[in-house]
């Protein structure tokens, strides 16, 4: 008999195992979309607990595959999931789980690159940024050839206050290569830092959970996986729009193993590079013979900051690309280069 003013716990219905789902669709992990099943649901359960409380919060699933995640999401008691998978390989699979819970499960075959997430949720979920973060969660074992530009989307989502997060501070626990997860939370002098971390601590709290390792999962990959945490920030560390701090950022990294006043160059045309260089700099109060990885976020803070008043003072500065500076010089000397005259033959010769 339930406990009178508690509502049951949601409990799916004997089904296949995921080993056996895979074999009964035969589905095999594909190489060139970087595809790794994870089979055991002890791991899938603590993916799923870094998340927080889910009981009767709405979910997002990048990418389900073969469902062992998704089982600890329904398991947790979610009010509805939404699975987003691009392989259509998987969706037989995947009904059969949201005809296990009915009303609970609804699938989506696209791409997450370019699903329009600001309707995926119901408007009563919303909540002001300053808030506690909606009961809205992203949770995902990506594959690896999506997971870094995936990430740089979202953060811009995040910097913009739009897609998943026009919700408010939505959360989110997703895999990544264990490389990637310790850029992602490195500190300053760190060997891993990286414009990955300044990206993401910038905007959001990051939190490194735990690691599975490799063999966990089927087949298995050469890396260990990372499983990592994102809460979104009430106030950025970096007052300025997604764009110009990814630009800053970009510049100094450039170049990570020189000082860092040369990757902070490429923010200006050849003509007065060096003068505007040093005033940046100065006005920045950055030590230019620190290297890339040694720089606090106050220092990025600053750099940004300077850079906004100066790009405010020339509106031709911003627009500039050093990259395609180069190519252009390179085009030009190509076109300055006289033609190579053919070899003359033995017989011209005599």
């Amino acid at each position: 008999m339930a406990v009178p003013g508690k509502a049951a716990a949601f409990r799916l219905p004997p089904l296949p195992t995921v080993g056996e789902i895979i074999k009964l669709f035969r589905l095999k992990a594909q190489k060139q979309l970087s595809q790794n099943f994870l089979l055991d649901l002890r791991l899938t359960d603590k993916i799923v607990r870094q998340a927080g409380e889910l009981k009767n919060a709405h979910v997002c699933e990048v990418g389900p595959g073969p469902g062992g995640i998704t089982r600890s999401i329904l398991s947790a008691g979610v009010e509805q999931l939404l699975l987003i998978e691009k392989d259509a390989r998987f969706i037989p699979g995947l009904q059969m789980l949201s005809e296990a819970a009915p009303g609970k499960v609804r699938i989506v075959h696209g791409d997450i690159l370019t699903y329009k997430m600001e309707k995926a949720f119901p408007k009563h979920l919303k909540k002001n940024w300053e808030d506690e973060p909606p009961d809205i969660h992203i949770i995902g074992n990506l594959p690896f050839s999506v997971s870094t530009p995936l990430i740089i989307k979202w953060l811009e989502n995040v910097s913009k206050k739009d897609g998943p997060f026009i919700y408010g501070r939505t959360q989110m626990t997703l895999t990544f290569q264990k490389e990637v997860g310790e850029r992602l939370i490195a500190n300053p002098g760190g060997k891993q830092r990286s414009r990955l971390s300044i990206m993401s601590q910038h905007l959001c709290t990051v939190e490194n959970c735990f690691v599975i390792p490799g063999e966990a999962f089927v087949p298995k990959p050469e890396v260990d996986v990372a499983v990592v945490h994102f809460t979104p920030l009430v106030q950025p560390k970096i007052q300025q729009p997604f764009e110009l701090v990814e630009k800053v950022v970009q510049s100094v990294f450039q170049f990570r193993r020189k000082y860092c006043f040369r990757g902070i160059e490429t923010l200006f045309p050849e003509s007065g590079r060096l003068k505007r260089t040093e005033q940046l700099m100065m006005t920045a109060n950055v030590d230019p013979t620190l290297r890339p990885f040694q720089l606090h976020m106050s220092h990025f803070r600053n750099l940004c900051d300077t850079y906004r008043k100066m790009c405010d003072e020339d509106p031709s500065l911003f627009p500039y690309n050093y990259r395609e500076e180069l190519k252009q010089k390179k085009q030009h000397r190509n076109l300055l280069k006289p033609a190579r005259q053919p070899e003359q033959t033995e017989e011209e010769n005599h």
